[in-house]
C-alpha cells in the first residue's frame, strides 16, 4: 500500500454519460438550455442517436460507409484479422486497413503502436472504445482493465500526438472534401511518461532537445490526444485519462469545422503542459448556426505547466478558440501555473465550475484577467445567465512522493531571467553595437530543476476517482 496524503485543491466529478455508443447532442443541448443539473449513471459506452452531420442532414459518400467492428488485444491478439475471436496485438498494427465509421474495441494492456513508435495517426473518422476484459465482455477501464497508451523515450521514434485523428483532408471520388459522420475516443488512458527525456534519467525534469549521444529523442512536444474533424462532423472524447503530456497546445485538443459540435466529458488531465484541454475552431464565417459548438462537462483538471520554466504561454487548464460556442460545467480547473480557463473570445456559458489553486487568473477573456467573484461582472463575452460557480479549498489524495516533489518545486520568471543577464564589453558586443545590433548577455541557468516531474498512473488516478459537490470527473464503471 502506498502512503497516502492530501494535497489542498478545488476539484470535481463526472460526466453525463449515456448507454449505447454515441452521444445525443440535440438531447444534451436540451438539457444544457433548461439548466438542469441532473446527472446520469456512466456506462460502458455513451448511447447515441446518429448525429453525423447533423445541420445538414447527410453525410458525403465516403463518410457514409457502414464500418466494421475491430477488436484488438495486447494480451491474447495476433495478426490483423482484428475479430473477437482473432484480435490484432495493437491499434497501430491495423490503421491501414481501418475505413470510415468502423469501430474499435481495445482491450487492457499497455500500448506502444506498431514497432514501439508511440504514436498512432487516423485519417477518417472511428470509434475507439477501450478498457475491455480480454474476452471484450466486462469493461473497467480505469480499474480493472485499464487499456494504456503510451510509448518508449528512443532515438527517432516518433514525437507526434499519442492519437491523432484528423479526417478534414479526406476526399470523394470528385476530388470534393469528405465531411459529416463521428468520431469518438472512449476510455484510455494516455501516460506520456514512458516517450518524455527527463534530466539525467532522474523523471524530476523534462528536456525538449534529443540526445544522440545517449541515444534518447526530446520530450515530445504533442498532446495525448488530438483530433481535428472535417465539415459537419460531431467528436465526443470521454473517460479518458491524459498524462505527462508535454505540449504547447492542448493534452486533449479538439478541432471542429463548419457545422460541428464536440462533446469533451468525464476526462481527467494532470500534470500536463500546454493547456489541458483545448477547444478550437476550423470555421471563419458569419453564419451563426454553422459555428462549431462544444459541450465540456464533468472534467478535471490539474497541475497544467507552461510550456517551460520561463515560458509566459500555456499553463490553463481549459483554452478556448474565438470562433466557437461552449457550454462548459461541472468541471474543475486546478493548480494551473497561469490559470483555469482562457478564452480568446468564444460564446460562453459557465455553470457550476470549480476553480482552484490557480496562479494567476480563474477566467481569462482575451486580455481581461479574473477571479471566480468577478466573472460576471467583468465578462464581455459570456452568458450572464451563466451561475454556480465557485472557488474553494478541498482535499485531494495525491501519492506522498510525488506531492513531496511538485510542493519543492522552484518557479522561474522570465523576469528573474532577464534581470539576471549581465552584458559583456567584449570586442563582439562592441562591433554589435557599432552595426546597431542588439548586444549579447551572458548566459543563464533557465531550465527548473523540477519541472513536469513524472506521475505514475496509480499516484495519479486517486485523483480522479470521485466527486465534490457533483463537480469533476468519475471513474467511469459498466453495468
Amino acid at each position: 500500500m502506498k502512503k497516502i496524503i492530501t494535497l489542498v485543491l478545488c476539484i470535481s466529478l463526472f460526466s453525463t454519460v449515456e448507454t449505447n455508443g454515441q452521444i445525443s447532442f440535440k438531447k444534451l443541448k436540451s438539457k444544457v438550455l433548461k439548466k438542469k443539473s441532473t446527472r446520469k449513471t456512466t456506462s460502458s459506452t455513451a448511447r447515441s442517436t446518429n448525429t453525423s452531420n447533423a445541420a445538414s442532414g447527410i453525410s458525403t459518400l465516403n463518410f457514409s460507409n457502414k464500418g466494421r467492428a475491430w477488436y484488438v488485444s495486447r494480451n491474447t491478439g495476433s495478426g490483423q484479422l482484428g475479430t473477437k475471436e482473432r484480435p490484432a496485438k495493437d491499434l497501430g498494427n491495423i490503421i491501414h486497413h481501418l475505413k470510415p465509421n468502423d469501430v474499435i474495441y481495445i482491450a487492457e494492456g499497455v500500448y506502444m503502436s506498431k514497432g514501439k513508435r508511440g504514436s498512432d495517426e487516423i485519417n477518417v473518422p472511428v470509434k475507439i472504445y477501450g478498457g475491455y476484459d480480454t474476452s471484450f465482455t466486462s469493461r473497467d477501464p480505469w480499474d480493472k482493465h485499464k487499456t494504456i497508451f503510451t510509448g518508449v523515450n528512443e532515438y527517432m521514434k516518433l514525437t507526434t500526438p499519442r492519437l491523432y485523428i484528423r479526417t478534414d483532408q479526406q476526399r470523394e471520388k470528385n476530388n470534393r472534401l469528405s465531411q459529416g459522420s463521428e468520431i469518438i475516443v472512449d476510455g484510455i488512458i494516455f501516460d506520456n511518461g514512458p516517450r518524455n527525456r527527463y534530466h539525467k534519467d532522474k523523471n524530476l525534469a523534462i528536456r525538449r532537445q534529443a540526445s544522440p549521444k545517449s541515444g534518447q529523442n526530446p520530450s515530445p512536444e504533442s498532446g495525448g490526444i488530438v483530433i481535428v474533424g472535417s465539415k459537419f462532423t460531431n467528436v465526443t472524447v470521454q473517460n479518458c485519462v491524459v498524462m505527462n503530456t508535454a505540449p504547447t497546445e492542448g493534452a486533449i485538443s479538439v478541432r471542429v469545422f463548419k457545422g460541428g459540435k464536440a462533446l469533451i466529458q468525464n476526462n481527467f488531465c494532470i500534470n500536463n503542459t500546454g493547456y489541458g484541454i483545448q477547444a478550437r475552431t476550423g470555421y471563419m464565417g458569419s453564419d451563426k448556426a454553422l459555428v462549431p459548438k462544444f459541450f465540456i462537462k464533468y472534467n478535471t483538471v490539474l497541475f497544467t505547466w507552461k510550456h517551460d520554466a520561463v515560458a509566459s504561454y500555456g499553463g490553463s487548464a481549459l483554452a478556448l478558440d474565438k470562433d466557437l460556442v461552449v457550454v462548459a460545467e461541472n468541471n474543475v480547473f486546478g493548480f494551473a501555473h497561469m490559470g483555469g480557463l482562457y478564452s480568446k473570445g468564444a460564446t460562453l456559458t459557465l455553470n457550476n465550475n470549480l476553480f482552484t489553486g490557480n496562479s494567476k487568473y480563474d477566467y481569462k477573456e482575451i486580455n481581461s484577467e479574473m477571479r471566480v467573484a468577478d466573472i460576471l461582472d467583468e465578462s464581455e463575452k459570456l452568458d450572464q445567465y451563466s451561475q454556480g460557480n465557485e472557488s474553494l479549498l478541498i482535499k485531494i489524495p495525491v501519492a506522498e512522493r510525488w506531492a513531496k516533489i511538485y510542493a519543492n518545486r522552484v518557479e522561474i520568471s522570465r523576469a528573474e531571467v532577464d534581470a539576471a543577464v549581465s552584458v559583456s564589453n567584449s570586442g563582439a558586443n562592441q562591433l554589435r553595437s557599432m552595426l546597431g545590433l542588439n548586444v549579447q548577455g551572458s548566459s543563464v541557468k533557465m531550465d527548473a530543476e523540477i519541472f513536469l516531474p513524472l506521475i505514475t498512473i496509480d499516484e495519479a488516478l486517486p485523483a480522479g476517482l470521485r466527486s465534490w459537490n457533483g463537480k469533476g470527473c468519475n471513474i467511469p464503471r459498466s453495468k
